[in-house]
């Protein structure tokens, strides 16, 4: 017999609050911090709803990886950012089930209800039906992953430090990046950094020249959303400062120390300790789970398809934001990116739309604001291509560093931030080289999709795939 469910009754904290409306936010990413945002402190009872107490600055995940800056420096509590408005509320918990009919969901083991509902739960990462490949090769998503990425590297240096084994060192020494998109060159481009500046400083054993950094996709450039000069700018500074391109290639599976590569000629293995992936994103499963309760579609990704107003059909009282939504009313017909800049516009549009809505009035169309696209490869050098004006260099990294200061939500992270940065280029060392976590601390982390399986649940894993295989093993 299933549990008895029961409604959860919070009074508002002051008593003209109970005869407002009240707006439910799930999910305090971009979009649903900038909803909470505008609508704090006017006539709506807000409540936000989200796994974690904090905003994550994921364009930033990949300097936590590579020890650049600490977990703090892009993670903002949310009770800061937006609890202390007298009307909005913070609370911590998982949304498992919709009652669009009766306007509640259900959170916490009890139905929650509301006036107006805006989903805004992001995406996580998608092994293309291959999860046996998660505890290989984590992905970047959450910060539990880059701090085990960064884990797995700093323990393999360690590692190498140690072995008299030439061909297990140069093993230790290998990362394999699967993605050629901007997390992926981002990633890689840092950790080739890493390794180099580390080796050179501060192991006595190690040498550079063993250092392997391969950047793998089946796609024939790196950063293919971009604009092909900027892809052969950032392939061209990968390939100088020592990360080798494997493109055209498909991953065709990945086993602890190797990744199988299919392409036109014979499979192949790449044999490294520390394998990342950067490769596969899909929509949070609220959204499958909202297409089943309103009869909505979805595209290949998850993402639900929403109206001009961001809305489902038949339900206007509920919206969907950032990453989960395909938004397609655009000039030429193509989807909304899944970055920062849409999803805080679409937030901002929809709590004015909201507000709008409470006094009777039609709000203008949607209309999404181009501000660009980049990707920083390296220390002091960016590719940048802003709404036709494409930059590489000192001058697309400062453009890239102004625009990403700008983005951070928090006051004291811009400064932390920019600190860290002037920091480390005068001086080249990164200060949050801590190795610490369990081994198996991203398996399990619910990221939005299926909820993941331990490594003893997955079949053919029996535990985390350490760097225990070398060549040939």
């Amino acid at each position: 017999m299933a549990p008895e469910r029961f409604f959860l009754e919070l009074e508002p904290t002051a008593a003209m609050q109970a005869s407002w409306p009240h707006v439910v936010v799930v999910g305090g990413g971009f979009a649903g911090v900038r909803v909470c945002q505008a609508l704090a402190r006017q006539p709506v009872r807000v409540t936000l709803i989200d796994k974690r107490n904090f905003n994550l600055f994921q364009p930033l995940l990949y300097q936590v990886a590579s020890g650049l800056v600490s977990a703090a420096d892009v993670a903002s509590p949310l009770r800061q950012m937006v609890g202390q408005a007298p009307n909005v509320q913070v609370l911590l918990g998982e949304v498992t089930d919709l009652d669009l009919e009766n306007r509640s969901l259900q959170f916490n083991g009890h139905h929650y209800g509301y006036d107006q509902l805006v989903l805004a739960c992001g995406s996580g990462s998608t092994y293309f039906g291959h999860e046996e490949w998660r505890p290989l090769a984590p992905p970047m998503k959450i910060l539990e992953h880059a701090q085990e990425i960064r884990r797995r590297l700093l323990m393999a240096l360690e590692e190498a430090e140690q072995t008299t084994d030439p061909q297990r060192r140069q093993f230790l020494q290998s990362v394999v990046v699967v993605g050629a998109g901007p997390a992926g060159c981002e990633l890689a481009g840092s950790l080739v950094e890493l390794m180099h500046s580390a080796i050179r400083r501060d192991f006595k054993q190690l040498q550079v020249e063993l250092c392997r950094v391969v950047l793998v996709d089946a796609v024939d450039r790196v950063l293919p959303t971009m604009h092909p000069n900027l892809s052969v700018a950032a392939a061209e500074y990968l390939q100088r400062n020592g990360v080798e391109l494997l493109l055209g290639s498909m991953v065709g599976a990945i086993e602890p120390g190797k990744v199988l590569l299919k392409g036109e000629g014979e499979p192949r293995f790449l044999e490294a300790a520390t394998i990342c992936w950067t490769a596969g994103v899909r929509a949070s499963r609220l959204g499958k789970l909202l297409a089943e309760r309103s009869g909505c579609a979805v595209d290949r990704l998850g993402r639900v398809l929403v109206q001009p107003d961001f809305s489902v059909p038949g339900h206007p009282e509920l919206r969907v934001v950032g990453d989960l939504c395909s938004y397609s009313h655009t000039s030429d017909g193509a989807p909304l990116p899944g970055m920062a800049g849409p999803a805080v516009q679409m937030g901002a549009w929809v709590a004015g739309d909201i507000l709008r809505g409470l006094d009777g009035q039609a709000s203008p169309p949607f209309r999404w604001l181009d501000l660009g696209s980049m990707a920083v490869i390296g220390p002091l050098f960016a590719v940048a291509d802003l709404r036709g004006l494409r930059v590489t260099g000192l001058l697309g990294w400062l453009l890239w560093g102004l625009a990403h200061l700008a983005f951070i939500p928090a006051t004291e992270n811009r400064i932390t931030l920019l600190t860290r940065w002037l920091w480390q280029i005068a001086t080249r060392q990164r200060s949050a080289l801590l190795i610490t976590g369990r081994p198996e601390q991203h398996i399990g982390v619910d990221v939005g999709l299926t909820r993941a399986p331990a490594a003893a649940e997955i079949p053919g894993v029996s535990r985390l795939a350490a760097p225990a295989p070398g060549p040939g093993g």
